[in-house]
C-alpha cells in the first residue's frame, strides 16, 4: 500500500512540473497585435530583395522589417514582433515604418483588373503590416475569393458567376 501511495505522489509531482513547464514555455512566446514570426532562428536571414505586395493572401509571417535610409547604402533590420519593429522605427533616424516579410504558398494574380488567377508555389513578399488582418489563407480563401469577386451584377438585382 505504501509503494502504490508513493507512486500516486511521484505521479502527480512529475505531473505538476510538466504543467508548469508547459506554462513557462507559453508565456515566453511574445504577445503581439500580429502573428509573430513563423520560425525565429530565420529572423534576419531571409533575402533582402524580395518581390514587394500584392497576393492577397498569406500562408507564414517570416519577419519584420525596417528600412532605414542613411544617405549612403540602405538597408534594413529584421524583427520577430511588429512591436520590436515599430520601436526600433520610432527610434531610429531615417527609418520607414515597419513591412511584414510574409510566405505565400498559393497566392491570388491579378494580371489584369478584375481577372484573377489562382497561383500555386511559393513566394516571398514584403506587404504593408495592416494587410495582415484577415488575409490568413485557409483551404477555401483563395476559391471564395475568386467566386466572389467574379459575380457580374445581372438586371434585376441577382448575381451571376462569370465564366
Amino acid at each position: 500500500m505504501k509503494m502504490i501511495k508513493r507512486l500516486m505522489f511521484l505521479s502527480i509531482a512529475c505531473l505538476a512540473v510538466m504543467l508548469c513547464s508547459c506554462a513557462q514555455e507559453q508565456s515566453s512566446q511574445p504577445s503581439s497585435a500580429y502573428p509573430v514570426a513563423v520560425n525565429f532562428s530565420k529572423v534576419g536571414k531571409y533575402p533582402a530583395l524580395t518581390k514587394s505586395g500584392a497576393g492577397y493572401v498569406y500562408d507564414d509571417v517570416l519577419e519584420y522589417r525596417v528600412w532605414v535610409h542613411p544617405g549612403g547604402d540602405d538597408y534594413y533590420r529584421a524583427f520577430s514582433t511588429y512591436e520590436e519593429a515599430k520601436r526600433f522605427s520610432e527610434q531610429t533616424e531615417k527609418a520607414e515604418e515597419p513591412l511584414v516579410l510574409v510566405l505565400q504558398r498559393e497566392h491570388i494574380n491579378e494580371q489584369e483588373p478584375g481577372k484573377f488567377v489562382h497561383v500555386k508555389g511559393d513566394r516571398i513578399t514584403e506587404w504593408k503590416v495592416e494587410w495582415l488582418s484577415g488575409s490568413k489563407r485557409g483551404p477555401d480563401t483563395i476559391a471564395n475569393f475568386i467566386r466572389e469577386k467574379t459575380k457580374i451584377p445581372q438586371s434585376g438585382g441577382g448575381t451571376q458567376s462569370a465564366r
